[in-house]
Formats: C-alpha cells, sequence, structure tokens
C-alpha cells in the first residue's frame, strides 16, 4: 500500500514537471519567434540600406544624340564631343536612329534610350541638299549645315522653321511658327457694299478692276484682257479703305488676308521678306481652288517706301523688291489680287505703283455735304428710337448743316505756307465718315443715358448737336504744330508745302 502511494506521488510529480517544461518550451518558442522577426527586420533594412547605397554610389549617366549607327556601335554626339560608342545587350541597337537621345554610362556604353528634350535652337531652312543635308540659316544670319532627325519625316520647305541641337549638328523636328497666322485674318468680312455710303463713284470703280474680272472671266478672256494686279486706295483717315476692302472681298466671295502692315517689320535680317514669301504662298493655295484671294496691306507706307529716301532705315531697300517679285514674278499669281490702303501714297516707292502692278489708284477723299448724308443714312435710319418729328432725314440735315457752315464758330485751323499766304480751314474740311458714325455714336449713347434718368425716350437735336460739339472739341487739340507739312498731307491736305500751323482750340464758342 505505501509502495502504490509513493509511485502515484513520483506521478504526480513528474506530471507537474511535464507541464512545467512545456510551459518553459513554449515561452522559448516565442521568444524565438520574436528573435526570428527581430533578425528578418533587421536583415530587410541592411538590404534596403544596402541598395540605397549602391544607388548612391551609381555613377551619372549622360545624355548623349546618335549620329550614325553601325553593326555593333554608335556614333554619339556628347556635349559637342563625337564619340564612338559600345551599346550594351540590353539595348538593341538595330532600334537606334539619328537623332535619338541615348544614356551612356561612365564608360562611355550605350545602356538605354531616354525620351526627347524638347529644347533646341530655332534655325530656318534654306535648302535641302541632295544626300539630305539641310542648309539652314540660324537666328544670327549665319548659314549651317544640319543632319536631318530619323523623326523629321515631314516634308519640308525652304522657310520652314526647326528645332535643332546646334551642338550635335542634327535637326530633330518642324516648329510650327504662328508669326504668318497672326498676321492675316483669314476670313470672308461681314460688309457688303450697301454698308458703305458717299463713295458711289469710287465704288464703281473698284466693282470694275476688282469684281467685273472675276465674274466675267470668260468674256476678259475672249477680249484677252488682262486683270488688274492690284488697287491702291489712298486718302484721309477715316474715309472707308478699309471698308471697301472688306466689301470687296464679301462680294466676290474670296478669301481675305488682312496684313498687319506694321507687325511684318522684324529685327533679323530676312525675316520680313520670308514672311511676305509666306503670305504669298498662302494667298497662291486658297486662290488654287478657283476662288479669289484678296491680299490687303493696311498702312502700306509703313511697309513698301520710296528706297534710298533715308526716312527710315532703308529696310525697303529688301522688302520693296520682294513684294515687286511676288507680284510679277515668274511664279504666276493667278486669282490672287493685291489691294493697298495709305494715307500717304507720296511716300509708297514708284515701282510699287506703276502699271502692271497695282494697276488701278481710286483716291477715297473727305466727305461733302451730300456724300456726308449718305454716310449718316447708314448709321441714323427711322427704325431706332428718335425724338424729332422730321424722322432721321431731319435729323442728318441738322448734323450736316452744324458740321459744313463755314462760321466763325467752326474755324479748326490757321496754315501758312511756304510763300506767306495764310489760310483759314473749317471743320467742314477735316469731316470723315468715322467722325460722322462717331457723332451717331454719342447720340445713341447720350439718349440711353437720358432714358434710364427717367427721361424721354428717343435720339434727339439736342443729343446730336451735343454730340457734334463734344467730336469738334476731341480733336481740336490734336493737328500736330510741330511737323504741321507731315500732318497735312496725312489729313489730306496737297499743294503747297505748310511751314506752321495755328489752332483755333479755346479761341471760339462751340454752338450751334
Amino acid at each position: 500500500m505505501d509502495d502504490l502511494d509513493h509511485l502515484s506521488r513520483q506521478r504526480e510529480l513528474a506530471e507537474r514537471r511535464l507541464a512545467d517544461a512545456r510551459s518553459d518550451l513554449r515561452a522559448l518558442a516565442s521568444q524565438n519567434e520574436k528573435l526570428n522577426r527581430t533578425l528578418t527586420e533587421a536583415r530587410d533594412s541592411l538590404v534596403a540600406l544596402k541598395a540605397q547605397l549602391e544607388q548612391l554610389a551609381t555613377p551619372p549617366v549622360s545624355f548623349g544624340l546618335v549620329l550614325l549607327t553601325g553593326d555593333s556601335t554608335v556614333d554619339v554626339n556628347l556635349a559637342g564631343r563625337e564619340l564612338r560608342c559600345e551599346v550594351s545587350p540590353e539595348v538593341d541597337v538595330t532600334t537606334l536612329r539619328v537623332g535619338d537621345r541615348v544614356l551612356l554610362n561612365e564608360a562611355m556604353v550605350v545602356v538605354g534610350t531616354a525620351a526627347p528634350a524638347g529644347t533646341g535652337e530655332i534655325v530656318r531652312l534654306r535648302e535641302l541638299l541632295s544626300d539630305g543635308r539641310l542648309l539652314v540659316a540660324t537666328a544670327s544670319g549665319e548659314d549651317v549645315v544640319l543632319l536631318r532627325a530619323a523623326t523629321l519625316t515631314a516634308e519640308l520647305l525652304a522657310g520652314q522653321t526647326l528645332l535643332a541641337d546646334r551642338r550635335a549638328g542634327v535637326a530633330l523636328e518642324p516648329v510650327a511658327r504662328t508669326d504668318v497666322t497672326e498676321l492675316t485674318l483669314e476670313e470672308v468680312p461681314d460688309v457688303s457694299w450697301a454698308d458703305i455710303g458717299g463713295l458711289g463713284g469710287q465704288i464703281d470703280q473698284i466693282r470694275d478692276a476688282v469684281e467685273l474680272p472675276f465674274r466675267h472671266r470668260e468674256l476678259f478672256g475672249e477680249f484677252r484682257l488682262r486683270p488688274p494686279k492690284g488697287v491702291l486706295l489712298y486718302g484721309p483717315p477715316g474715309c472707308g479703305k478699309t471698308m471697301i476692302a472688306k466689301a470687296v472681298a464679301h462680294a466676290a466671295g474670296s478669301h481675305f488676308l488682312n496684313i498687319k502692315g506694321p507687325e511684318l517689320l522684324d529685327k533679323y535680317v530676312g525675316e520680313t521678306e520670308r514672311q511676305l514669301r509666306l503670305i504669298f504662298r498662302r494667298a497662291r493655295e486658297h486662290a488654287s481652288d478657283g476662288r479669289p484671294v484678296i491680299v490687303f496691306f493696311d498702312e502700306m507706307d509703313s511697309l513698301f517706301r520710296t528706297r534710298g529716301s533715308g526716312v527710315s532705315s532703308d529696310v525697303e531697300s529688301t522688302i520693296v523688291p520682294q513684294l515687286l517679285s511676288e507680284i510679277d514674278g515668274v511664279e504666276s499669281l493667278s486669282n490672287v489680287i493685291v489691294i493697298g490702303a495709305t494715307n500717304r501714297e507720296d511716300l509708297i516707292d514708284p515701282a510699287i505703283l506703276r502699271p502692271g502692278r497695282l494697276d488701278v489708284k481710286i483716291k477715297l477723299d473727305r466727305p461733302d455735304a451730300d456724300a456726308a448724308r449718305d454716310i449718316l443714312a447708314r448709321y441714323l435710319t427711322d427704325d431706332l428710337p428718335l425724338d424729332h418729328a422730321g424722322g432721321a432725314a431731319a435729323l442728318a440735315d441738322l448734323v450736316v448743316h452744324r458740321l459744313y457752315t463755314r462760321h466763325a464758330d467752326n474755324r479748326f485751323i490757321e496754315v501758312t505756307y511756304a510763300s506767306g499766304e495764310r489760310e483759314q480751314l473749317y471743320v467742314a474740311d477735316f469731316v470723315s465718315g468715322a467722325m460722322l458714325a462717331g457723332i451717331v455714336d454719342r447720340a445713341k449713347k447720350a439718349a440711353i443715358k437720358q432714358i434710364i434718368a427717367g427721361g424721354k425716350r428717343g435720339i434727339s437735336a439736342d443729343h446730336l448737336l451735343a454730340a457734334c460739339a463734344a467730336e469738334i472739341a476731341e480733336n481740336e487739340d490734336l493737328p500736330n504744330t510741330t511737323n504741321p507739312d507731315d500732318w497735312a498731307r496725312i489729313s489730306g491736305r496737297k499743294g503747297e508745302r505748310i511751314v506752321f500751323l495755328r489752332t483755333f482750340a479755346g479761341a471760339r464758342a462751340l454752338s450751334v
């Protein structure tokens, strides 16, 4: 019995020891697992740090431009140096082309390709050489021969602008220049002959010169009569030169290239001539579909002054010949007519004005009283809100009487000629279509303000007379007393030279 009790106690003790050992084993296993995780994290951190260290220790790669490809090597331009480089097995040498951007390691081995930089120097193409190279002109006017990048597959034309890497000697891509587009307005203007007043005779002249040949081509061909190549519209400012040019394009249903003349001027030699060539090339392209094209040069004297006059920097010595060669050169200019407008026809080079170039010269003078009524009828109509028993015609007569009566209140300037003779000029001598339109606009604005203030509705005689007074007062200080003869010529006064000019500003009361 005692032996059984002893064995039982021994067994219980052994089981307790076994349970303790198992508990210790679990604790050690958990601790070991934590140690393993810590070691793994430490190893991963070491690997990441090693990778970062290796990345930081990696030498920089260089960018080069491919000039020539071979079986296993390529010629590369690296910052102006030409190198023949091996190609890494990871790069397929057959895919490399002239102009491609590649990566070079420290051993000058091509190890990859890169996207184009998209930067460089702008050059202008002068000529395509027979071997495929390009003769270009830089911004400084220097002629340079460049290789043609494989990506430059578009058809190239002389005068086109290109992006180039000068150090590598490679033309990379064409650059769309919007300069000529910005200088031209290609649309059919919404101005008809009915919108122009007071110029009936001039309208008949220009329709005979421009519209008739386009509408009756077969009759001109039968009589072997050559249509005019150009028309010059000249006269004082604000007398309808631009409106007539727009009406010509509208009536003929033609393309209308409105050239902003002074913006053609460029500081680089040959750039203005290039833009002229592009303008006429565009005109020929439009004319090829049979529709007439109007090339309108406003302020023509700013570009095509008399050569050798010394009035300007003499840039016209090359610009004028370029225009002459475009108008009647070897290349045909069919279905294209040039219309020029100017306030100073005396400054335009005579070679441009001779017959065969600008054949037709039409003077648009200041309107007389009857022409002024015709112009006012376009802006002052009976369908407007009027506050006058006589209607629009009576109001127009009132404006004409106010402006064209030659009395002391309408004195404008006194001029002294080189001979010593003096002459007083009146407001009537300086009325223009633009001035009449401005008077009506002032009266309309005054009528609107009167309605807003709670007054009567309609344009009244008082509104128009006040507008006349305001228009005259606004312009009475404008005559240029420093260069009176130049001012007088721009304003349409021809004849004897004016040496002195005195204004009547403030010396008269603007009354009815």
